[in-house]
Protein backbone atom coordinates (compact mmCIF):
# COMPACT_ATOMS: atom_id res chain seq x y z
CA UNK A 1 0.00 0.00 0.00
CA UNK A 2 1.38 3.40 -1.15
CA UNK A 3 1.95 6.39 1.21
CA UNK A 4 1.63 8.48 -1.75
CA UNK A 5 -1.15 10.75 -1.28
CA UNK A 6 -0.78 14.08 -3.06
CA UNK A 7 1.09 14.33 -6.57
CA UNK A 8 2.25 17.80 -8.56
CA UNK A 9 2.00 17.03 -12.24
CA UNK A 10 3.22 19.54 -14.55
CA UNK A 11 1.73 20.06 -17.95
CA UNK A 12 -1.67 19.68 -19.09
CA UNK A 13 -0.97 18.43 -22.81
CA UNK A 14 -1.69 14.62 -23.52
CA UNK A 15 0.34 12.85 -20.29
CA UNK A 16 -0.78 15.36 -17.45
CA UNK A 17 -4.45 15.22 -17.80
CA UNK A 18 -4.03 11.07 -17.75
CA UNK A 19 -1.40 11.10 -14.77
CA UNK A 20 -3.67 12.94 -12.59
CA UNK A 21 -7.26 10.71 -13.50
CA UNK A 22 -4.56 7.40 -13.30
CA UNK A 23 -3.68 9.15 -9.60
CA UNK A 24 -6.96 9.52 -8.82
CA UNK A 25 -7.94 5.80 -9.43
CA UNK A 26 -5.14 5.12 -7.71
CA UNK A 27 -6.13 6.87 -4.58
CA UNK A 28 -3.63 9.86 -5.03
CA UNK A 29 -4.80 13.55 -5.20
CA UNK A 30 -2.92 15.32 -8.21
CA UNK A 31 -3.21 19.18 -9.47
CA UNK A 32 -2.52 19.77 -12.47
CA UNK A 33 0.14 23.16 -13.41
CA UNK A 34 0.44 24.39 -16.86
CA UNK A 35 2.67 27.10 -17.94
CA UNK A 36 0.28 28.58 -20.43
CA UNK A 37 -2.39 30.95 -19.38
CA UNK A 38 -5.28 28.74 -20.69
CA UNK A 39 -6.04 25.18 -22.42
CA UNK A 40 -7.31 27.18 -25.97
CA UNK A 41 -4.20 29.66 -25.83
CA UNK A 42 -1.51 27.01 -25.10
CA UNK A 43 -0.90 23.50 -25.11
CA UNK A 44 -4.59 22.39 -27.03
CA UNK A 45 -4.18 25.56 -28.90
CA UNK A 46 -1.70 24.15 -31.39
CA UNK A 47 -3.10 22.38 -34.34
CA UNK A 48 -2.29 19.16 -36.22
CA UNK A 49 -3.22 15.34 -36.01
CA UNK A 50 -1.66 12.36 -34.23
CA UNK A 51 -2.83 8.85 -33.92
CA UNK A 52 -4.00 6.53 -31.29
CA UNK A 53 -2.87 2.98 -32.07
CA UNK A 54 -5.45 0.45 -29.81
CA UNK A 55 -3.26 0.21 -27.31
CA UNK A 56 -3.67 3.79 -26.47
CA UNK A 57 -6.98 3.53 -26.39
CA UNK A 58 -7.01 0.38 -24.09
CA UNK A 59 -4.67 2.39 -21.80
CA UNK A 60 -7.48 5.31 -21.81
CA UNK A 61 -9.92 2.87 -21.12
CA UNK A 62 -8.06 2.34 -17.56
CA UNK A 63 -9.09 6.24 -16.68
CA UNK A 64 -12.98 6.29 -18.45
CA UNK A 65 -11.65 8.61 -21.14
CA UNK A 66 -11.51 6.05 -24.32
CA UNK A 67 -15.23 6.60 -25.49
CA UNK A 68 -14.71 10.05 -25.50
CA UNK A 69 -11.94 10.20 -27.51
CA UNK A 70 -12.90 7.96 -29.99
CA UNK A 71 -16.01 9.83 -30.35
CA UNK A 72 -14.18 12.61 -31.69
CA UNK A 73 -11.53 10.80 -33.93
CA UNK A 74 -11.83 9.40 -37.24
CA UNK A 75 -11.10 5.51 -37.43
CA UNK A 76 -8.26 3.63 -40.31
CA UNK A 77 -9.70 0.57 -41.21
CA UNK A 78 -6.59 0.43 -44.04
CA UNK A 79 -3.45 1.52 -44.75
CA UNK A 80 -1.96 1.67 -48.01
CA UNK A 81 1.65 2.58 -49.78
CA UNK A 82 2.04 4.70 -53.00
CA UNK A 83 5.46 4.71 -55.16
CA UNK A 84 4.58 6.40 -58.25
CA UNK A 85 1.94 4.39 -59.11
CA UNK A 86 2.51 1.80 -57.40
CA UNK A 87 -0.26 1.21 -54.82
CA UNK A 88 -0.16 -1.91 -52.67
CA UNK A 89 -2.31 -2.96 -49.76
CA UNK A 90 -0.37 -3.07 -46.20
CA UNK A 91 -1.55 -6.10 -43.98
CA UNK A 92 -3.20 -5.25 -40.62
CA UNK A 93 -3.42 -6.88 -37.94
CA UNK A 94 -6.24 -9.39 -37.05
CA UNK A 95 -8.85 -8.99 -34.44
CA UNK A 96 -7.45 -5.60 -32.94
CA UNK A 97 -9.44 -2.60 -33.11
CA UNK A 98 -8.81 0.25 -35.92
CA UNK A 99 -5.91 3.13 -35.87
CA UNK A 100 -7.69 6.27 -34.67
CA UNK A 101 -6.79 10.04 -35.85
CA UNK A 102 -7.40 12.85 -34.20
CA UNK A 103 -7.07 16.57 -33.90
CA UNK A 104 -4.10 17.35 -31.07
CA UNK A 105 -6.63 20.28 -29.70
CA UNK A 106 -9.77 18.05 -29.62
CA UNK A 107 -7.72 15.76 -27.33
CA UNK A 108 -6.15 17.53 -25.22
CA UNK A 109 -9.82 19.21 -24.81
CA UNK A 110 -11.23 15.74 -23.78
CA UNK A 111 -9.05 14.93 -21.62
CA UNK A 112 -8.66 17.81 -19.79
CA UNK A 113 -13.08 17.86 -19.41
CA UNK A 114 -12.72 14.64 -18.39
CA UNK A 115 -10.11 15.36 -15.83
CA UNK A 116 -12.62 18.55 -14.61
CA UNK A 117 -15.00 16.38 -14.46
CA UNK A 118 -13.19 14.02 -11.84
CA UNK A 119 -12.74 17.01 -9.90
CA UNK A 120 -9.03 17.62 -10.62
CA UNK A 121 -8.13 20.82 -10.84
CA UNK A 122 -5.53 22.83 -12.80
CA UNK A 123 -3.72 25.50 -12.65
CA UNK A 124 -2.83 27.99 -15.61
CA UNK A 125 0.23 30.17 -16.31
CA UNK A 126 2.60 28.23 -14.00
CA UNK A 127 6.06 27.76 -15.10
CA UNK A 128 7.88 25.50 -13.36
CA UNK A 129 11.88 27.11 -12.69
CA UNK A 130 12.40 24.81 -9.96
CA UNK A 131 11.49 21.87 -7.47
CA UNK A 132 12.97 21.14 -3.63
CA UNK A 133 13.20 18.29 -1.98
CA UNK A 134 12.49 16.78 1.30
CA UNK A 135 12.29 13.72 3.06
CA UNK A 136 8.82 14.09 2.95
CA UNK A 137 7.39 15.73 0.19
CA UNK A 138 8.59 18.28 -3.31
CA UNK A 139 8.11 21.98 -3.24
CA UNK A 140 7.91 23.45 -7.22
CA UNK A 141 8.85 26.76 -7.71
CA UNK A 142 6.36 28.94 -10.70
CA UNK A 143 8.03 31.99 -12.56
CA UNK A 144 5.36 34.05 -10.91
CA UNK A 145 6.73 33.43 -7.64
CA UNK A 146 4.29 31.04 -5.90
CA UNK A 147 4.78 27.37 -5.09
CA UNK A 148 3.27 24.26 -4.23
CA UNK A 149 3.81 21.39 -2.42
CA UNK A 150 2.73 17.64 -2.47
CA UNK A 151 4.33 14.25 -1.75
CA UNK A 152 5.39 13.13 -5.87
CA UNK A 153 6.18 15.43 -8.55
CA UNK A 154 5.30 14.15 -11.75
CA UNK A 155 6.99 15.87 -15.35
CA UNK A 156 4.27 15.52 -18.01
CA UNK A 157 5.65 18.47 -19.49
CA UNK A 158 6.91 17.45 -22.94
CA UNK A 159 10.47 17.03 -25.32
CA UNK A 160 11.71 20.12 -23.75
CA UNK A 161 10.91 19.17 -20.13
CA UNK A 162 12.17 20.73 -17.14
CA UNK A 163 11.46 18.19 -14.62
CA UNK A 164 14.15 16.62 -16.72
CA UNK A 165 16.74 18.78 -16.50
CA UNK A 166 16.15 18.94 -12.97
CA UNK A 167 16.51 15.26 -12.37
CA UNK A 168 19.22 15.34 -14.10
CA UNK A 169 21.03 18.48 -15.66
CA UNK A 170 23.09 16.26 -18.03
CA UNK A 171 19.76 14.53 -19.24
CA UNK A 172 20.26 14.37 -23.30
CA UNK A 173 17.54 16.84 -25.36
CA UNK A 174 15.41 16.20 -28.40
CA UNK A 175 17.05 14.89 -31.43
CA UNK A 176 16.77 16.37 -34.51
CA UNK A 177 15.41 13.65 -37.55
CA UNK A 178 16.13 15.85 -40.85
CA UNK A 179 12.49 16.01 -41.61
CA UNK A 180 10.18 18.91 -41.71
CA UNK A 181 6.10 18.37 -41.09
CA UNK A 182 3.51 20.08 -42.37
CA UNK A 183 -0.30 19.73 -42.06
CA UNK A 184 -3.50 20.54 -43.82
CA UNK A 185 -6.98 19.72 -45.87
CA UNK A 186 -6.66 19.82 -49.50
CA UNK A 187 -10.20 20.64 -51.85
CA UNK A 188 -8.64 17.76 -53.94
CA UNK A 189 -10.46 14.65 -52.48
CA UNK A 190 -8.99 11.27 -53.28
CA UNK A 191 -8.97 7.80 -51.22
CA UNK A 192 -12.05 5.98 -49.92
CA UNK A 193 -13.34 6.84 -46.41
CA UNK A 194 -11.12 4.81 -43.68
CA UNK A 195 -8.07 4.24 -46.00
CA UNK A 196 -4.79 6.02 -45.22
CA UNK A 197 -2.51 6.08 -47.73
CA UNK A 198 1.36 6.56 -46.62
CA UNK A 199 3.40 8.01 -50.32
CA UNK A 200 6.70 8.36 -51.31
CA UNK A 201 7.01 11.26 -53.65
CA UNK A 202 9.97 12.04 -56.21
CA UNK A 203 11.40 14.68 -53.44
CA UNK A 204 9.47 13.91 -50.11
CA UNK A 205 7.14 11.79 -47.95
CA UNK A 206 4.03 12.69 -47.42
CA UNK A 207 0.49 10.92 -46.19
CA UNK A 208 -3.78 11.51 -46.43
CA UNK A 209 -6.41 10.38 -45.78
CA UNK A 210 -10.00 10.91 -46.86
CA UNK A 211 -11.41 14.34 -44.12
CA UNK A 212 -14.69 13.47 -42.86
CA UNK A 213 -16.88 16.16 -44.02
CA UNK A 214 -14.97 17.16 -47.11
CA UNK A 215 -11.55 17.36 -48.63
CA UNK A 216 -8.40 15.25 -48.07
CA UNK A 217 -6.32 15.91 -45.08
CA UNK A 218 -2.25 15.53 -45.77
CA UNK A 219 0.70 15.39 -43.47
CA UNK A 220 4.33 16.24 -45.46
CA UNK A 221 7.84 15.18 -43.93
CA UNK A 222 10.54 16.94 -46.35
CA UNK A 223 14.29 16.79 -45.55
CA UNK A 224 15.94 19.20 -44.15
CA UNK A 225 19.47 19.75 -43.54
CA UNK A 226 18.90 22.57 -40.47
CA UNK A 227 16.74 21.98 -37.92
CA UNK A 228 13.97 24.71 -37.20
CA UNK A 229 12.04 25.23 -34.02
CA UNK A 230 8.57 25.83 -34.08
CA UNK A 231 9.05 29.77 -33.76
CA UNK A 232 11.60 30.10 -36.24
CA UNK A 233 9.30 27.84 -38.87
CA UNK A 234 6.08 29.77 -38.34
CA UNK A 235 8.41 33.31 -38.87
CA UNK A 236 8.18 31.95 -42.60
CA UNK A 237 5.22 33.36 -44.14
CA UNK A 238 2.80 30.67 -45.03
CA UNK A 239 2.95 31.29 -48.83
CA UNK A 240 6.44 30.49 -49.03
CA UNK A 241 6.29 27.14 -47.19
CA UNK A 242 3.36 26.21 -49.27
CA UNK A 243 5.47 27.33 -52.10
CA UNK A 244 8.05 24.85 -51.42
CA UNK A 245 5.58 22.15 -51.18
CA UNK A 246 3.99 22.68 -54.42
CA UNK A 247 7.73 22.61 -55.89
CA UNK A 248 8.60 19.40 -53.69
CA UNK A 249 5.51 17.59 -54.99
CA UNK A 250 4.71 19.01 -58.28
CA UNK A 251 5.61 15.79 -59.98
CA UNK A 252 3.64 13.64 -57.76
CA UNK A 253 0.08 12.26 -58.00
CA UNK A 254 -2.02 13.24 -56.08
CA UNK A 255 0.42 15.38 -54.03
CA UNK A 256 0.42 17.79 -56.67
CA UNK A 257 -3.26 18.08 -56.77
CA UNK A 258 -3.45 18.27 -52.57
CA UNK A 259 -0.91 21.45 -52.30
CA UNK A 260 -2.57 22.92 -55.20
CA UNK A 261 -6.25 23.17 -53.44
CA UNK A 262 -4.52 23.61 -50.36
CA UNK A 263 -4.75 27.44 -49.07
CA UNK A 264 -1.69 28.85 -47.56
CA UNK A 265 -3.39 30.48 -44.16
CA UNK A 266 -4.40 27.03 -43.04
CA UNK A 267 -1.42 25.64 -43.32
CA UNK A 268 -0.52 24.06 -39.79
CA UNK A 269 3.69 24.48 -39.40
CA UNK A 270 4.79 22.09 -37.25
CA UNK A 271 8.87 22.50 -37.66
CA UNK A 272 11.08 19.98 -37.29
CA UNK A 273 10.51 16.70 -36.06
CA UNK A 274 12.18 16.39 -32.92
CA UNK A 275 12.87 12.65 -31.20
CA UNK A 276 13.99 11.52 -28.04
CA UNK A 277 17.52 9.90 -27.38
CA UNK A 278 17.28 6.96 -24.23
CA UNK A 279 17.35 9.23 -21.29
CA UNK A 280 19.26 7.88 -18.51
CA UNK A 281 17.55 8.50 -15.51
CA UNK A 282 13.87 8.57 -15.38
CA UNK A 283 13.56 9.75 -12.02
CA UNK A 284 15.38 11.20 -8.89
CA UNK A 285 14.22 11.71 -5.36
CA UNK A 286 10.22 12.25 -5.50
CA UNK A 287 10.38 13.32 -8.96
CA UNK A 288 9.55 11.11 -12.30
CA UNK A 289 8.79 11.53 -15.58
CA UNK A 290 5.91 10.38 -17.47
CA UNK A 291 5.33 10.83 -21.58
CA UNK A 292 7.28 12.90 -23.95
CA UNK A 293 9.37 14.11 -21.28
CA UNK A 294 11.21 11.18 -20.99
CA UNK A 295 10.19 8.79 -24.63
CA UNK A 296 9.08 10.89 -27.41
CA UNK A 297 9.23 8.48 -30.77
CA UNK A 298 9.21 9.82 -33.88
CA UNK A 299 5.78 10.30 -35.46
CA UNK A 300 6.52 7.87 -37.43
CA UNK A 301 6.03 5.21 -35.09
CA UNK A 302 1.92 5.94 -35.04
CA UNK A 303 2.68 5.33 -30.74
CA UNK A 304 4.16 8.58 -29.45
CA UNK A 305 0.69 9.87 -27.67
CA UNK A 306 -0.22 6.31 -26.64
CA UNK A 307 2.80 5.44 -25.07
CA UNK A 308 2.89 8.90 -22.63
CA UNK A 309 -1.04 7.52 -22.26
CA UNK A 310 0.45 3.64 -20.91
CA UNK A 311 3.43 5.73 -18.67
CA UNK A 312 0.49 7.29 -16.70
CA UNK A 313 -1.31 4.40 -16.08
CA UNK A 314 1.59 2.34 -15.14
CA UNK A 315 3.09 4.94 -13.17
CA UNK A 316 0.19 5.41 -10.95
CA UNK A 317 -0.14 1.39 -10.74
CA UNK A 318 3.45 1.28 -9.00
CA UNK A 319 2.54 3.38 -7.28
CA UNK A 320 -0.63 2.60 -5.56
CA UNK A 321 0.85 -1.10 -4.89
CA UNK A 322 4.30 -0.22 -3.62
CA UNK A 323 5.17 0.79 0.09
CA UNK A 324 7.77 4.11 -0.87
CA UNK A 325 8.22 6.07 -3.80
CA UNK A 326 12.16 4.61 -4.75
CA UNK A 327 10.43 1.28 -5.12
CA UNK A 328 7.59 2.86 -7.21
CA UNK A 329 9.73 4.55 -9.09
CA UNK A 330 11.96 1.65 -9.98
CA UNK A 331 9.25 -0.47 -10.95
CA UNK A 332 7.57 1.70 -13.03
CA UNK A 333 10.96 1.83 -15.09
CA UNK A 334 10.85 -1.82 -15.40
CA UNK A 335 7.59 -2.02 -16.66
CA UNK A 336 8.32 0.78 -19.40
CA UNK A 337 12.13 1.38 -20.55
CA UNK A 338 12.55 -1.67 -22.96
CA UNK A 339 9.15 -0.86 -24.31
CA UNK A 340 9.07 2.46 -24.93
CA UNK A 341 12.70 2.50 -26.53
CA UNK A 342 12.13 -0.66 -28.62
CA UNK A 343 9.14 1.21 -29.70
CA UNK A 344 11.51 4.44 -30.64
CA UNK A 345 14.24 2.13 -32.62
CA UNK A 346 11.28 0.95 -34.94
CA UNK A 347 10.37 4.32 -35.89
CA UNK A 348 13.93 5.60 -36.48
CA UNK A 349 14.02 2.63 -39.11
CA UNK A 350 11.11 3.92 -40.81
CA UNK A 351 12.43 7.54 -40.59
CA UNK A 352 15.62 6.50 -42.85
CA UNK A 353 13.58 5.16 -45.47
CA UNK A 354 11.00 8.46 -45.56
CA UNK A 355 13.56 9.94 -47.96
CA UNK A 356 15.24 7.37 -50.33
CA UNK A 357 17.99 8.25 -52.64
CA UNK A 358 17.56 7.43 -56.45
CA UNK A 359 18.38 4.36 -56.55
CA UNK A 360 16.14 3.26 -53.63
CA UNK A 361 12.95 5.02 -55.43
CA UNK A 362 13.63 3.27 -58.38
CA UNK A 363 13.63 -0.55 -56.60
CA UNK A 364 11.18 0.71 -54.49
CA UNK A 365 8.01 -0.35 -56.59
CA UNK A 366 10.13 -3.79 -57.57
CA UNK A 367 10.95 -4.47 -53.90
CA UNK A 368 7.08 -3.88 -52.31
CA UNK A 369 5.63 -6.64 -52.66
CA UNK A 370 8.47 -8.71 -50.88
CA UNK A 371 8.81 -6.00 -47.95
CA UNK A 372 5.04 -6.31 -47.75
CA UNK A 373 5.87 -10.11 -47.17
CA UNK A 374 8.59 -10.31 -44.63
CA UNK A 375 10.00 -7.21 -42.91
CA UNK A 376 6.14 -5.52 -43.17
CA UNK A 377 4.75 -8.27 -41.57
CA UNK A 378 2.88 -6.68 -38.80
CA UNK A 379 2.94 -9.57 -36.25
CA UNK A 380 6.55 -9.19 -36.30
CA UNK A 381 6.92 -5.79 -36.45
CA UNK A 382 3.88 -3.86 -34.65
CA UNK A 383 1.68 -7.13 -33.04
CA UNK A 384 3.49 -6.65 -29.55
CA UNK A 385 3.04 -2.78 -29.50
CA UNK A 386 -1.01 -2.61 -30.70
CA UNK A 387 -2.33 -5.86 -28.46
CA UNK A 388 -0.62 -4.95 -25.20
CA UNK A 389 -3.38 -4.20 -22.76
CA UNK A 390 -2.71 -3.16 -19.16
CA UNK A 391 -4.08 -5.65 -16.09
CA UNK A 392 -4.68 -2.18 -13.80
CA UNK A 393 -5.99 -5.02 -11.14
CA UNK A 394 -3.14 -7.01 -11.59
CA UNK A 395 -0.84 -5.81 -8.00
CA UNK A 396 2.78 -4.55 -8.84
CA UNK A 397 5.19 -6.41 -6.36
CA UNK A 398 8.14 -5.65 -5.12
CA UNK A 399 10.43 -8.31 -6.98
CA UNK A 400 9.54 -5.70 -9.91
CA UNK A 401 11.35 -2.95 -8.52
CA UNK A 402 14.27 -5.11 -7.37
CA UNK A 403 14.82 -6.89 -10.55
Amino acid sequence: MTTVRTAIVIGGGIAGPVTALALRRAGITATVYEAYPATASGVGGIGGTLALAPNGVAALRMVGADEAVTAIATPIERSVMAVGRRRIDLPTLAGVPPLRVVHRAELHRVLHDRAVADGIPFAYGKRLVDAEQTDSGVTARFEDGSSATADILVGADGIRSTVRRLIDPAAPGPRFTGLLSFEAVARHEVGEPGTMTFAFGQRGYYLYWPEPGGGTRWGANLPQQRPMSLVEARAVPAREWMETLRTSYGDDDPGRELMATSDADALQVAGSLQIMPPVPHWHRGRMVLVGDAVHAPSNSSGQGASLAVESAVQLARCLRDLPDVEAAFSAYVRLRRARVEKVAARAARINSAKAPGPVARTLMPLLMPLMVRTVMDPEKTIAHEQRYVIDWDAPVTTELALR
